[in-house]
């Protein structure tokens, strides 16, 4: 999922005490409810809120993904889009218009019909949001996917939209009409943030959500008492800071799933996640240490998530220094990539070389990689005539991310072997949000840094077009070439053409050295001995109505 950004989700204003009729104790091994298939998981954090539309992070997405779907889906375990609310699809051959046919006979959990007219109401309602609802850490996915609003309320939304209508020809017959063709809205409509939700339960419910400084709050009871989706699980209860209940949708169109019940509980701290599994309280959780994993197999399932993101030592190509190609190209071959992932890193982790998984399409399979070498990196910095290699590097405190579970080790192995080719490393660390990003991403403040990528959608656009298609503040790179070819690849249509052009795209960027790409991490999660039918996905949305308990 997408790195949060600046804002502070913090205040959800519907009051949390008229959540927690039917729910006691204080999340521990009491949630279990004698015969009844209960799968707890021990997750990171707490929903932001349930009104799809307003999030991008993968505590949020993980439990709306089980209440609501999307048109289109992804298979489990993969990156291929499949049917999910739409049996099939047709695409004119200008790419201007979508035409999706819908499952008949689907109702929401309140009762209402799925239909066409229920896919306009809500697409229509995120093209139409306005003031607060425009920032980009609302809507970051309507504005990456569809780009902007029909009013512009906020300078930075895009001043264009690729959505025009969105037309019910039947019941069970849309078109949505674009203003302009994306090839990747399809990859694109797989995002929870495009969850069909029911019109009444919208309108019912009421949705709002307000700004104030660095902070968020949503109000209104959709996403937080009124939830209705389409999905295999209901909503049932949430304590904020202690559980989630969703219950089995016993009139689930694709038939009841094997599970009663599903209980999200918020553990921050991965050690006492851990200690929860071990407990019993938890059947799982995500964000298994390297350090841990002997622990958890003494008594538990270690499954790994498909590498499907990406992480980096950036560079802010406005430094001087760093403005220097052969400067850049020391860098490269000064960092020891392998040795840093055999220390640090869990088996399957593998170098990056590209800005792209190897299991996305686009990547460029002839591009060799940089070899570590400190003869070359000290060769390249006496051909560089730099004398004053003193560079800040930037590594987030107090988080772990899917591709850098420990931020300070890596910095500390790369500062290490910078220091030994003569470069003079400053540490600077902040906590992860708002601060670090915000002085990497928004004021533009690192040299060297550390940051990642998981991937969203399978579509190179949602790894480099994401990072160098517009200029990003990060890498405040300016390559007219890369990025005209990304946007001129993002209108293609022709698959083929596409594919060429992304590979194009990656040989340039890996010409051009905007930052040291060095890992494709398999994160790994816990689960109980006894749950089945879990199928880790490259991007982390799993199908709980897959899973069994004790078979």
């Amino acid at each position: 999922m997408r790195i949060t950004g600046k804002l502070r989700p913090v205040v959800a204003l519907t009051a949390a005490a008229a959540l927690v009729a039917g729910c006691s104790g204080s999340g521990d091994s009491s949630d279990r409810d004698g015969d009844r298939k209960t799968f707890i998981f021990g997750a990171s954090d707490d929903p932001k809120t349930l009104d799809a539309a307003y999030v991008s992070d993968g505590e949020s997405f993980r439990a709306i993904f089980q209440i609501y779907e999307t048109l289109v889906a992804l298979e489990p375990g993969g990156t291929e889009v499949v049917p999910s609310l739409a049996t099939d699809w047709t695409i004119s051959d200008d790419g201007l218009a979508y035409t999706f046919n819908l499952k008949p006979n689907v109702k929401f959990h309140d009762g209402e019909a799925f239909n066409a007219a229920a896919v306009c109401f809500n697409f229509d309602r995120w093209y139409n949001f306005k003031g607060a609802q425009q920032n980009g850490d609302i809507s970051y996915y309507w504005q990456t996917i569809f780009g902007g609003f029909a009013t512009k309320d906020n300078e930075s939304v895009p001043e264009t939209s690729r959505y025009k209508s969105c037309e019910a020809t039947s019941d069970t017959t849309v078109t949505l009409n674009l203003a302009q063709p994306s090839s990747a809205l399809l990859a694109g409509l797989v995002l929870p943030a495009f969850s069909i939700a029911s019109p009444k339960a919208i309108t019912d419910g009421g949705t709002d959500v307000t700004v104030q400084g660095d902070s968020i709050s949503y109000s209104g009871g959709f996403g937080s008492t009124t939830v209705a989706g389409t999905g295999p699980f209901k909503f049932v209860s949430w304590e904020r800071g202690e559980r989630l209940v969703l219950e089995a949708n016993e009139e689930y169109h694709e038939g009841r799933p094997k599970l009663d019940e599903i209980i999200f509980r918020p553990i921050a701290d991965a050690t006492a996640r851990l200690q929860a599994l071990q407990a019993g309280e938890i059947d799982a959780y995500e964000g298994v240490a390297a350090a841990d994993v002997a622990a958890v197999e003494s008594a538990a399932q270690v499954v790994s998530r498909p590498a499907f993101n990406v992480g980096y030592v950036g560079f802010n190509n406005n430094i001087p220094l760093l403005k220097n190609q052969k400067i850049r190209q020391a860098i490269a071959h000064a960092l020891n990539r392998q040795g840093l992932l055999d220390a640090q890193y869990p088996q399957g982790a593998e170098v990056a070389n590209q800005f792209l998984p190897p299991s996305q399409w686009g990547y460029n399979s002839s591009i060799a990689g940089y070899e570590y070498s400190e003869e070359k990196a000290k060769q390249l910095i006496a051909e560089s005539g730099e004398t004053n290699l003193t560079l800040e590097f930037w590594y987030p405190a107090n988080v772990s991310r899917p591709y850098m579970p420990n931020p300070q080790a890596v910095y500390e192995s790369f500062a290490a072997d910078l220091e030994k080719v003569g470069f003079t490393i400053v540490p600077k660390t902040v906590p992860w949000t708002p601060d670090y990003l915000q002085n990497i991403q928004s004021d533009n403040l690192g040299q060297l840094f550390l940051l990642g990528w998981s991937g969203d959608y399978a579509d190179p656009d949602n790894f480099v077009g994401t990072f160098f298609r517009e200029n990003n503040p990060q890498f405040a790179l300016n390559e007219p070439n890369i990025q005209g070819k990304l946007n001129q690849a993002l209108a293609e249509t022709d698959q083929a053409a596409r594919q060429a052009l992304y590979e194009e795209v990656n040989q340039l960027l890996f010409d051009y050295i905007p930052g040291v790409p060095f890992v494709h991490n398999q994160p790994l999660l816990a689960l109980a001995s006894d749950v089945t039918g879990y199928t880790p996905s490259p991007v982390s949305l799993e199908y709980f109505k897959l899973i069994d308990l004790g078979s």
